[in-house]
């Protein structure tokens, strides 16, 4: 029988009260920077006079670079201290927004894209220090914020885009992306202490990081660039094919090698695996539903009779209602996970997100419809995020956190590049006949019906993964059962107070 929890003290609520906010804003410095060149591409695209199809490098670049620095930088948290890592991640999230602002190549550009991709080490490493240093009963409220943060910065990143483009140039995009990471470095260095234990069992694994690179660009390239070069294209076959060869030789390296960076074995754990899964689908859900509804949002009504004619403010604006739904999903799944555990809001967080995709496969001919949608979208991506840290922590021990951690928000991005791929392919082929003198060519609303209702269906799936999870047992964490918790020994996410 788990202990009750003990009142928090004046020391603790004041470091809570130092920590926390520094991490939020690290968090968000991340997702606002991700998302924020989302709507501009097609203007970017001009401005750089580069085909449409290369400018779509600026996302594969960072997803590629956040999704293999996340896991590596999580692991070396790890093993030689959160803070450093986090402020390298940091480091490298200002360095590129840095040099986007100072260039005007379309191929810096791309590496400053690369660099501000650094910044996705910012999850598990922000999740890993909640649990190490705020009081238990405060644990779950602090990873749930972080993991909502993700979905709010993502919303907020969109619309303050708009915004910025309606008085100035592209460049104050990357102007913002500075200006956000230096404060989250001047935060996290004088706040968050170092972590107490500075030698770590372990090593590293340069093969079997070097082999998780491999696999995840082949496969990140290969779904970015599918609808641009042919999904049976030989370049397109050919890196899946790589993909999945390199990943099953990481896997067998990870399981020989003395320190792996990813243990296989925690991986397997059902809390783990079926988590990660949660994590793909969301991942698809999200990115694939913002890049639908913007560009709906913004099709010419005149042309099309569909779509609202809307400016890059006016559809960020338009999906704000998401970043403020994940932000009431912050406390809302903290208190259900301490009560009822994660089950319950990750199972919630599914089908709010199916309901706003059917929502608007059915209803779409009216602003407000767009406004709704996107506010149970955002509470539900909100209530997932906040819940799925919670089951990894819930069954790993406290040093394996930042990996574990690290690999779902790998997942996560995996699921966006995938969603976002799907979607494309999905608007692009279908699209209406007009006339010749008319050079752009405009999805059929049946399209986007069908995009809506794919998106409703993986979210629904997402919801559904919980229910596979039975139970698991960590020697330094305790037993998930049910989606419900038992203390054991470590510091916990699942069953503190909210």
């Amino acid at each position: 029988m788990s202990e009750a929890p003990q009142p928090t003290t004046a020391a603790e609520k004041q470091s809570s009260a130092r920590v926390l906010p520094a991490l939020i804003l690290a968090m968000l410095s991340f997702s606002v920077v991700q998302t924020a060149v989302v709507p501009i591409l097609p203007s970017l695209a001009k401005e750089l006079d580069v085909s449409a199809s290369s400018i779509t490098w600026l996302m594969t670049a960072n997803l590629l670079s956040a999704a293999v620095l996340t896991p590596l930088l999580g692991r070396f948290g790890d093993l030689r201290g959160r803070k450093p890592m986090l402020l390298i991640s940091l480091a490298g999230l200002v360095a590129g927004s840095a040099l986007a602002v100072s260039t005007h190549s379309f191929t810096w550009l791309v590496v400053a894209r690369v660099l501000q991709g650094a910044g996705g080490g910012v999850l598990p490493l922000a999740i890993s220090i909640v649990r190490d240093e705020l009081p238990k009963q405060k644990v779950t409220g602090g990873v749930a914020a972080i993991s909502a943060s993700m979905g709010v910065g993502s919303g907020l990143g969109l619309v303050a885009t708009g915004l910025l483009l309606e008085h100035w140039s592209y460049k104050s995009i990357f102007w913002m992306g500075l200006l956000f990471g230096l404060l989250a470095v001047a935060l996290v260095a004088f706040r968050v202490p170092s972590d107490p234990v500075t030698d770590k069992e372990g090593g590293a694994d340069p093969l079997g990081a070097l082999a998780l690179a491999g696999w995840l660009s082949a496969l990140l390239v290969a779904v970015s660039q599918g609808n641009h070069w042919g999904w049976t294209s030989t370049k397109t076959l050919g890196l899946f094919a790589v993909a999945a060869v390199v990943a099953l030789v990481w896997g067998i390296i990870e399981t020989k090698v003395a320190h792996p960076l990813v243990d296989m074995k925690m991986m397997s754990r059902p809390a783990v695996a079926f988590t990660n899964l949660a994590g793909l689908l969301i991942g698809f859900g999200m990115y694939g539903s913002f890049m639908v509804i913007s560009n709906f949002a913004q099709t010419p009504e005149k042309l099309t009779h569909y779509g609202f004619t809307a400016t890059v403010l006016h559809a960020g604006i338009m999906l704000l209602p998401s970043a403020l739904g994940s932000m009431v999903a912050a406390p809302l799944g903290a208190l259900l996970i301490g009560r009822r555990g994660p089950r319950l809001p990750l199972v919630l967080g599914g089908v709010l997100g199916a309901v706003a995709m059917a929502y608007l496969a059915v209803r779409h001919s009216h602003e407000a419809d767009i406004y709704t949608a996107s506010a149970i979208f955002g509470l539900g991506i909100g209530l997932a995020f906040s819940a799925m840290p919670a089951y990894i922590n819930g069954a790993v021990p406290a040093e394996q956190s930042g990996i574990a951690n690290g690999m779902n928000a790998v997942l996560r991005t995996v699921g966006g590049a995938i969603g976002t791929a799907v979607m494309a392919a999905i608007l692009t082929g279908d699209t209406m006949k007009l006339p010749p003198q008319i050079p752009f060519s405009f999805p059929t609303l049946d399209a986007y019906k069908h995009a809506f209702w794919t998106a409703a269906v993986v979210c629904i799936v997402a919801g559904v993964v919980p229910f596979l999870i039975r139970g698991v047992k960590s020697a330094a964490a305790p037993t998930v059962v049910g989606g419900s918790a038992t203390q054991d020994s470590s510091p916990e996410l699942v069953k503190t107070d909210a």
